[in-house]
């Protein structure tokens, strides 16, 4: 099996970037990879992709050296376990708000003795036998685990969440959060920015990565300058529509 390089990059305090994609279509995942991302994030939380189409994805990513990541739908162990039985190099799982939800998180994602993840070999992730069995420790080592905290209560509980061993990284959703203020929408409302700002210190303090979500790039860097390494820029569809309204405005103007 391969060795995560994005769970590498983060270690040396690189900061990475991938967009999130809702397309069912390999390409998308190539072109991101020729583009120079990082890594690209499966969305089966919000998009309408399933299982087969997202194994696929996994497959045009690893040609062309992008790291898949598999955005599930919720916290449960048998869909982390799936996102990572096809061949992701991690999992994201959305709306952690307590320590034991990060620890249930754990538990789906890892092996024994770590966790309690199901053995399976016939799997992508375990080249369908090929790999032998003698490499859980291995996949537990390289499987990423970024968990989403996307609302005031689970700020408040975010200490004990950054405490939870073997999870990466820590990803604010500043859309979910700007919702738990009252304020929908309103992510550079200096209300969610405050926020955002206190729990990146507490995850950072904590020995762990922040990652977030960033619609443009002055936003991104703005993170990134807050301490923030691991970016979702963007969602495929609305880069493609903002490329086209540019050509669009470009022919009419």
């Amino acid at each position: 099996m391969r060795s995560n390089q994005l769970k590498q990059k983060l270690k040396q305090g690189q900061v990475v970037f991938g967009p999130f994609i809702n397309c069912a279509y390999p390409a998308f995942m190539e072109i991101c990879g020729h583009a120079g991302f990082d890594f690209a994030i499966i969305d089966m939380e919000h998009g309408a992709l399933h299982t087969l189409a997202a194994e696929d994805l996994c497959r045009a990513a690893d040609c062309v050296g992008l790291a898949p990541i598999i955005r599930v739908r919720k916290n449960d162990a048998p869909q982390i376990q799936r996102a990572l039985d096809i061949g992701s190099a991690g999992v994201q799982v959305p709306q952690i708000e307590t320590k034991a939800d990060a620890e249930a998180v754990v538990r789906g994602a890892k092996y024994s003795p770590l966790g309690e993840r199901g053995l399976s070999f016939a799997t992508r992730a375990g080249c369908y036998t090929a790999a032998g069995t003698q490499i859980t420790d291995k996949m537990n080592s390289e499987s990423l685990v970024v968990v989403h905290v996307e609302g005031r209560c689970a700020v408040e509980n975010l200490a004990e969440i950054v405490s939870v061993p073997h999870i990466d990284v820590i990803f604010l959703g500043p859309y979910d959060l700007s919702q738990s203020l009252g304020i929908p929408g309103q992510v550079r409302d200096r209300r969610v920015i405050d926020l955002m700002n206190t729990a990146v210190q507490i995850i950072r303090n904590g020995g762990k990565t922040a990652g977030t979500f960033a619609d443009n790039p002055e936003i991104a860097k703005q993170w990134i300058d807050a301490g923030v390494q691991y970016i979702g820029l963007g969602v495929d569809v609305a880069i493609f529509l903002r490329a086209c309204q540019e050509l669009v405005k470009a022919m009419r103007t």
